[in-house]
């Protein structure tokens, strides 16, 4: 039976664990931690959707990957910023022959691999190399999340749609056996996971959304829906969409599309009223992941000469937000 291991069972994390668990298609393990590791082992884990609602049993959960055999498939629900620190652990879990499954928001560590003209990490999100040295481009898939999740207390997600999407790409847009072995596990398990034939245009597509919400949302305090009310908001976050449009273009990915549709449907009134991830960082009193979704495209933009200042005030007030938060969590120095 496939090893399979859900390396930060935060929100996005447990509600795949959640199906691939109820499935028992894989022997699946679970690496969280704190009161939310310690209710997976007490009362299981649960799973609050719109159209179904259950409870499993974990038999393995940890809060050290050591612990653990080496696994055919590690699907990564770490945020890009804690990435880093794990990378040592990661790449020890993962088997000579095994995968990584990378559920990120925003601009992925391995974006550089394979691509031409470019080589090595990026400095914003793997500053000191070590994603690339101790997993390994070469053994990462790329997972764009098209799911709202939130953790509304230890051992319970909740997910606020009933159009759940993962889409699945290996970086040179392959249809390698490691890739058609991965979505068959997952939607075996009934999970909606589909191949992307590019992924790095479905990153740049996702950060549509991300970019434009997220920050807005956690430096407000609203949600889509609640901001609405207020027009000059949505100018803003039309603006970042605009720039990022523009960014795009010149790797050579085309978004206007995706960027003239964004709002519109049933899935995107959910997740209006759903809180973005870098929102319930911020109130949980989390770092958010700025530089993946804000600091790198700038980065991009400033490296080909595209104007992006928008983007570029949003992202220096949440590097403020941001910092201003950390330090704010640390406990002070005596006097």
């Amino acid at each position: 039976m496939t090893r399979l291991c859900v390396f930060g069972a935060g929100a996005v994390g447990s509600h795949l664990a959640a199906k691939l668990l109820r499935s028992g298609r894989a022997d699946v393990s679970l690496v969280a931690r704190g009161a939310h590791l310690a209710a997976l082992r007490d009362n299981g884990l649960t799973l609050r959707g719109v159209e179904e609602s259950f409870t499993v049993p974990v038999s393995t959960a940890t809060d050290d990957p050591g612990s653990l055999p080496p696994q055919d498939i590690v699907i990564v629900g770490l945020k890009s910023h804690s990435l880093p620190p794990a990378a040592a652990a990661l790449g020890r879990l993962i088997a000579p022959d095994g995968v990584a499954l990378f559920c990120l928001n925003g601009i992925p560590w391995w974006w550089n691999y394979g691509m031409p003209g470019k080589a090595g990490p990026l400095p914003l999100i793997d500053p000191d190399g070590v994603l690339w040295k101790e997993v390994g481009a070469e053994r990462a898939i790329g997972v764009i999340v098209q799911s709202p999740n939130e953790i509304v207390a230890p051992g319970i997600v909740e997910n606020a749609s009933n159009s759940n999407h993962f889409l699945l790409g290996e970086p040179d847009g392959s249809a390698s056996p490691r890739l058609e072995g991965s979505l068959a596990l997952l939607q075996s398990a009934g999970i909606d996971a589909i191949r992307s034939r590019d992924i790095r245009r479905d990153v740049w597509a996702k950060l549509l959304r991300n970019a434009s919400n997220g920050p807005l949302a956690a430096l407000t305090r609203l949600v889509g829906a609640e901001r609405s009310a207020f027009p000059e908001l949505d100018a803003v976050g039309q603006a970042i969409m605009a720039e990022l449009v523009a960014i795009a273009d010149t790797q050579g990915y085309d978004i206007s599309a995706e960027a003239a549709e964004r709002g519109q449907g049933p899935r995107a009134q959910a997740l209006a009223a759903a809180r973005p991830s870098m929102l319930q960082d911020l109130l949980q009193g989390r770092p958010m992941e700025v530089e993946s979704q804000l600091g790198q495209p700038a980065l991009f933009a400033d490296e080909v000469g595209v104007a992006a200042p928008t983007l570029k005030i949003v992202l220096a007030l949440l590097r403020g937000l941001n910092h201003a938060m950390i330090v704010g969590t640390k406990p002070k120095a005596p006097a």
